[in-house]
């Protein structure tokens, strides 16, 4: 999840790199929630949350098609929180009833969806 970072620091990024980055870390997240959601006991509003998250970063992706015609990424400081939420989140499970930590980080991921859906509109020539 911070490999992005890094190459973005370390001047070693590409515009290639930087879609491809976005897609491993996607792909991940997707396998992540197939995996370990299913083992864990989630109420059905947290469902519904994490669906609705999914619709608001697919019209996210849709208007990144319709404003720039073609794949934007945001890598805004919220997905990169979000992440970092989401990677933890199975790490808590011992400390944290994952009804809560399940709040938390859908929380994160709504604002980032929201804000990410924000930039794409309203600042679409200044984003990668």
């Amino acid at each position: 999840m911070i490999d992005g970072t890094i190459a973005r620091k370390l001047g070693t990024s590409s515009k290639f790199g930087e879609k491809l980055d976005t897609v491993a870390d996607f792909v991940f997240a997707v396998i992540a929630l197939f995996k370990l959601l299913p083992a864990m006991i989630i109420s059905k509003i947290i469902w519904i949350w994490i669906g609705l998250i999914a619709v608001i970063k697919l019209i996210n992706i849709i208007s990144g098609f319709v404003v720039q015609k073609r794949f934007v990424t945001v890598h805004s400081l919220a997905n990169k929180i979000t992440g970092a939420v989401l990677f933890a989140l199975p790490l808590t499970l011992s400390l944290i009833d994952v009804s809560y930590s399940a709040i938390f980080v859908c929380l994160a991921a709504t604002f980032a969806a929201i804000q990410e859906g924000h930039i794409i509109r309203s600042q679409s020539d200044e984003i990668d």
